[in-house]
């Protein structure tokens, strides 16, 4: 004698599992939140692995030492990122005092503007004084906590590079590992899932990594068109944030936007807009289902939401891997779908 309906009873199987995944996504949540020094290195790694795994993979076919091409691998991306801050300092060393003139002429025009609804450059003065004794010890502890975070933030960058250097080198060992430490009934389960997720992340790093190069160079070129200063930096920040989706691409063309309005007018900074609106316009209908075909298809709310849990996780480093994550659980959920139905 049943003494609940089957409906209930199901109702009731599907809350605890729901429960049970969440205290487990909980407590991993939490482990990773607290030993994040070490966690944020590792899945930085793997992205890296995943993103320069083709380019290592023609070098060992070339008939290099799996050491040497993971080390020339390892060497081209401190290259190539080296490379992209000397463009942006070189930017910013040309037209930096430009810039700021242009910022300044700007504040000055919208104080103006308030001053007569009683705001102006002299009341600002006249309590220079009060603001900075109020907030000096803020902004001191602040400069502090900032020297901190850039340490940590070295530190764990140089941590990366190295893991990217071993987990390029002994990724033909990966599969052994993996199947040593599974149960020997679920061993061909569990190397499927890896290797769908590894896919996944594989193929949305390089997807977006061509998409982000194709914005930057495109709107650099508008700005060099428009004669925008710091065209090439304003490019490679459109290059960086691309590889946060749709809200990267928005605050980079955003500060190309504000950038023309102060330098150029507003004039310049509607064309401006409309190259950034044109490039992102380009992308989300033409880049995006071309060259992001082979990989996971996620829809915008869902992307939006695993970009805001990452922030509220662990700020902007949790926005740059909450896409390749989810991506690569939907690439496990897809194949235990596969494998279920096959069944």
């Amino acid at each position: 004698m049943q003494l609940l309906p089957d409906p209930v009873r199901r109702l009731a199987a599907w809350c605890a599992v729901i429960l049970l995944v969440y205290g487990v996504g909980y407590v991993g949540v939490r482990l990773c939140t607290t030993f994040r020094t070490a966690v944020t290195p590792v899945l930085l790694a793997l992205l890296g692995t995943a993103l320069l795994g083709p380019l290592y993979r023609r070098l060992v076919k070339a008939g290099l030492h799996r050491s040497l091409a993971s080390g020339l691998t390892c060497v081209a991306v401190v290259a190539v990122v080296g490379g992209a801050v000397y463009i942006v300092v070189a930017a910013l060393i040309g037209t930096g005092d430009e810039i700021v003139s242009s910022l300044r002429a700007a504040g000055k025009s919208v104080a103006e503007h308030f001053g007569a609804a009683g705001t102006s450059l002299d009341d600002l003065a006249a309590n220079s004084k009060d603001l900075l004794s109020k907030f000096g010890g803020t902004a001191a502890s602040n400069v502090i906590s900032g020297v901190s975070v850039v340490g940590e933030s070295i530190a764990m960058a140089v941590l990366a590079l190295l893991l990217v250097f071993f987990f390029l080198r002994d990724s033909h060992r990966a599969v052994e590992v993996l199947r040593s430490v599974a149960p020997h009934d679920s061993a061909d389960t569990l190397e499927a899932m890896a290797r769908r997720a590894y896919e996944a992340v594989e193929g949305f790093m390089r997807g977006t990594t061509l998409i982000a190069f194709i914005d930057a160079i495109c709107i650099t070129i508008g700005l060099l068109v428009l004669r925008v200063p710091g065209a090439p930096g304003l490019g490679a920040l459109v290059f960086v944030g691309a590889y946060i989706p749709y809200l990267g691409a928005f605050l980079s063309g955003a500060v190309s936007v504000l950038v023309a309005l102060a330098d150029r007018g507003f004039v310049i900074a509607l064309w401006a807009l409309g190259v950034v609106v044109a490039v992102q316009v380009l992308e989300g209908h033409v880049l995006q289902p071309v060259i992001q075909s082979r990989t996971v298809q996620m829809h915008p709310a869902v992307v939006m939401l695993a970009i805001t849990a990452g922030a509220s996780v662990a700020g902007i480093v949790g926005m740059l891997l909450a896409v390749p994550l989810t991506a690569a659980a939907f690439g496990v959920v897809h194949e235990l779908r596969t494998r279920y139905a096959a069944a």
